[in-house]
């Protein structure tokens, strides 16, 4: 029997024609995503779900979907489906990450067209049968400097199209190589002084932890005054009110937003503001990017459905069938390394190095590295999945580099990943033991044997008497339990880390308790994903 597609959002009838050519039977109900009770009746009946932005795919529509195998989303953004709960119902998750960029870089940059010339106020007065030349004073594009808040994928091409506007470019990214800022043309910069010098900024990264409100008040105190601010990315990366007052003070010349906190956004502090220019989240709302998206996903749908293939998976890596089982926990172990790098790595990462010792050097090492690169990047792209997380690396201009060799140790196979930054060098190395789990056996050089839990804190310190006593002390009187706890030192009186494994997120100010230690001299709260 062919397997079965369901389109509850509007896909062109080229994308749907596609599915049919591959072999794949395909329901086109384009209107279907916003009838919640019916979708989730009918939805057992299909193998797969293609949707845009309209239909959500909830825990509770997932939990119906009895024979769902693959959600395929046309377009960047999932945040319309729950992914842990397609992950626990095997269910892959794709997306298109790429197809849309050009379109978005273009929005962000008529946007910032538009606030420069006070365009569409301009428009509607000059329409109303007014004529108030005088009142609609702007400023030249060419010469000025344009801050960019994330050099990826879009970013990056946001950067090419202001270079070639005769402006010149500041760009704020973790993950830019100088090296790869050179070849772009632009000028590698930490945030404070892009804030400092920018006369229009622009944002380009993800939605995470790390840059929700990333333009709060205090930083956008610290603009140039006059800037204009433009978000094409995702609301929430700035402060809304804050930039409103800003604008009201004068701080602040204009801002051009696209995204907003909430969406639909029926109001916001920004709106009825002099020259703010607001779009209802058009980044992606073009002719060609619509359509390249939706060829994307119908393509990427069909080949999982009719071969097997993965591309652009969410929340599954590119594998085989017959190399899973035993591939699977290296998968895991892979993503544990990354993510233990990302989370302790502050500063730009400009070489990387993936050591496969033993039986990993045989196994499938490109899914392996994916992973772990996946890992390594998702602290600050939250979206990143195996397949892009190369791509990624390489256009940041990060040096990778794979090593295979035989065994050499005590394990039969492992893997040690070493980042280097313009100021220290970072190393971490892990293995699977027989229950299929992740561990930890070497940190900085410094041995060691650590179960991966969900919640750890890594501490870094001298090796002075003591230490384990405070370390216990001050997470006990927090209330938070340890569950393991492991420690190694480079010599006696030398460098010594810590690695424990609690019950719980651990607050800022247990960790400020531990830092103001003389001995301590960093400890970081960690997250892993060890389902």
């Amino acid at each position: 029997m062919a397997p079965r597609v369901l389109v509850s959002d509007e896909l062109s009838e080229t994308a749907v024609q596609i599915f049919r050519d591959r072999g794949v039977e395909v329901d086109f109900q384009p209107k279907l995503g916003k009838d919640k009770e019916k979708l989730a009746e009918i939805i057992g009946n299909y193998d797969g779900l293609a949707i845009r932005s309209a239909t959500k795919a909830t825990e509770k529509l997932i939990a119906a979907a009895t024979n769902l195998k693959v959600i395929g989303r046309a377009g960047i953004g999932v945040d319309n489906v729950d992914i842990p709960a397609a992950s626990r119902r095997g269910i892959i998750v794709m997306n298109t990450p790429f197809g849309n960029s050009i379109t978005t870089a273009e929005h962000a940059i008529a946007l910032m067209f538009a606030v420069a010339r006070q365009l569409p106020a301009a428009d509607a007065s000059t329409q109303a049968g007014k004529w108030e030349k005088s009142k609609f004073m702007g400023v030249e594009i060419t010469g000025k400097t344009l801050g960019v808040i994330g050099a990826g994928n879009i970013g990056s091409i946001v950067c090419a199209r202001a270079l070639g506007l005769k402006m010149h470019v500041l760009a704020y990214d973790p993950f830019l190589s100088a090296e790869r800022a050179q070849e772009m043309g632009v000028i590698k910069v930490e945030l404070d002084d892009l804030l400092a010098k920018a006369d229009f900024i622009t944002l380009h990264v993800p939605m995470t932890d790390k840059t929700r409100g990333i333009l709060n008040a205090e930083a956008i105190a610290k603009t140039k005054p006059g800037v204009r601010i433009i978000n094409c990315a995702r609301g929430g990366l700035v402060d809304e009110a804050a930039l409103a007052e800003a604008i009201k003070s004068g701080h602040v010349a204009g801002a051009g937003f696209d995204v907003f906190e909430v969406e639909p956004a029926t109001e916001s502090p920004l709106f009825g503001l002099p020259n703010v220019v607001c779009t209802p989240h058009l980044g992606a709302s073009t002719t060609e990017a619509q359509e390249n998206v939706a060829l994307q996903v119908a393509e990427q749908m069909s080949d999982y459905l009719i071969y097997g293939a993965v591309s652009n998976a969410i929340n599954m890596p590119s594998i085989t069938a017959e190399e899973a089982p035993r591939l699977k926990p290296f998968i895991r172990l892979a993503d544990v390394l990354g993510a233990f790098v990302g989370q302790v790595t502050e500063s730009a990462i400009k070489e990387i190095e993936i050591l496969y010792d033993g039986a990993t050097a045989n196994m499938n090492t490109k899914a392996l590295t994916s992973a772990l690169l996946a890992g390594l990047i998702r602290p600050l792209v939250a979206d990143v999945n195996m397949v892009s997380a190369p791509i990624m690396i390489k256009e940041k201009g990060i040096i990778l580099s794979e090593v295979k060799r035989d065994k050499t140790g005590v394990y039969d196979g492992y893997i040690k990943l070493t980042v280097k930054t313009a100021n220290q060098t970072r190393s971490v190395a892990g293995t699977v033991f027989s229950d299929g789990k992740p561990r930890f056996i070497q940190i900085k050089g410094i041995n060691m044997d650590a179960d991966v839990g969900a919640n750890m804190v890594y501490i870094a310190n001298t090796d002075v008497p003591g230490m384990i006593g405070f370390m216990g002390t001050t997470f006990g009187e927090a209330g938070v339990n340890i569950a393991n706890f492991q420690l190694g030192r480079d010599k006696q009186g030398g460098d010594a880390i810590a690695l424990l494994y609690v019950d719980g997120p651990v607050k800022e100010e247990v960790l400020a308790k531990l830092t103001a230690n003389p001995a301590i001299r960093h400890a970081k709260p960690l997250v892993f994903n060890i389902d």
